[in-house]
């Protein structure tokens, strides 16, 4: 009665905490997904989560099969990667160089992971800020780029992998704090701090402030994330960071934030390849790997 898409299905639920989420996750339609529910409930004669609820409330039949899927799923995935690596090869070279600050939170543990189960890839780091990573990409240079700024370029495969609201981060007795969210010429009296890039690298300009003409009236870089939420809290001016990113100082009441234009900005961040690599069994599994971690580890993100 019971098969692996439906275990998929309710971790997906519980993982999202909506239907339209959680069908975006496992590329179902909504409708689909709910038709794939009431079979399943059909079929066991009782529900298995609570409708109307947010995040969703699982019933007791309903946490007996999460459980099932926190067991059952990682076993299932081990053997698919095993057999992956049995039918391609276990070797091969993965230079990763990443575009974005704060990315290491969720690469990281991505990283450690894949490493465990491909112990025979080589793997490498960079970050792409003091040179140009596409095309060194394009060179063959590096393997794998986490950019947020895909360029078309002929060879180069763009896969993305989440999507994320840049918000504006500021002290919490700033004067912004009493806006339901901010316009562009609200920042014309600020100063901006941005980690040290280009800004036509950067969101907040490239998708917010040049489009309306509006600059800040200074700009002030970081390189840690830390720091950055340091300046901010002390009032020395305020900051555009993912969501995910602010996600924790929101927490702890160290901050304030609000969304950058009526419907905020929300970004995707994509991970380049060459076209030759994109089925490396290696390459496959270190992506899914990737969304795994940052879909179980990061707050306010979404499919893309």
């Amino acid at each position: 009665m019971i098969e692996i898409r439906h275990l998929k299905t309710l971790a997906a639920l519980r993982d999202a905490g909506s239907l339209v989420e959680a069908a975006e996750r496992i590329h179902l339609t909504q409708s689909a997904l709910s038709h794939q529910i009431k079979d399943l409930e059909e079929r066991l004669n009782c529900s298995l989560f609570i409708r109307k609820t947010r995040p969703l409330c699982f019933t007791s039949a309903g946490q007996r099969l999460l459980n099932l899927a926190d067991e059952l799923l990682p076993m299932v995935r081990s053997a698919e990667r095993d057999i992956m690596r049995l039918a391609g090869g276990e070797t091969g070279r993965l230079n990763i160089c990443i575009e974005c600050h704060s990315c290491f939170d969720w690469l990281m543990p991505t990283i450690d992971h894949f490493r465990q189960h491909w112990p025979e890839v080589e793997l490498d780091l960079s970050t792409g800020f003091s040179f140009l990573p596409l095309p060194a990409l394009a060179r063959g240079d590096l393997d794998l780029v986490i950019t947020s700024d895909p360029e078309p370029r002929t060879g180069i495969h763009y896969v993305p992998l989440f999507s994320y609201e840049s918000i504006l981060v500021m002290g919490r007795q700033h004067r912004l704090v009493a806006k339901r969210h901010i316009q562009p010429q609200d920042l014309a009296q600020e100063t901006l701090i941005t980690y040290p890039v280009e800004q036509d690298r950067l969101d907040v300009f490239t998708r917010f402030l040049d489009p309306a003409g509006t600059e800040p009236a200074a700009i002030r870089t970081s390189e840690l994330t830390v720091m950055v939420m340091q300046l901010v809290a002390s009032g020395r001016g305020v900051s555009a960071l993912p969501n995910w990113a602010a996600h924790e100082y929101l927490q702890r009441e160290y901050i304030a934030a609000r969304p950058l234009g009526e419907k905020g900005l929300w970004c995707t961040l994509y991970a380049a390849m060459r076209e030759d690599q994109k089925d490396a069994d290696f390459m496959v599994d270190f992506l899914n790997t990737a969304r795994e971690v940052t879909f179980r580890n990061l707050n306010g993100i979404r499919s893309a």
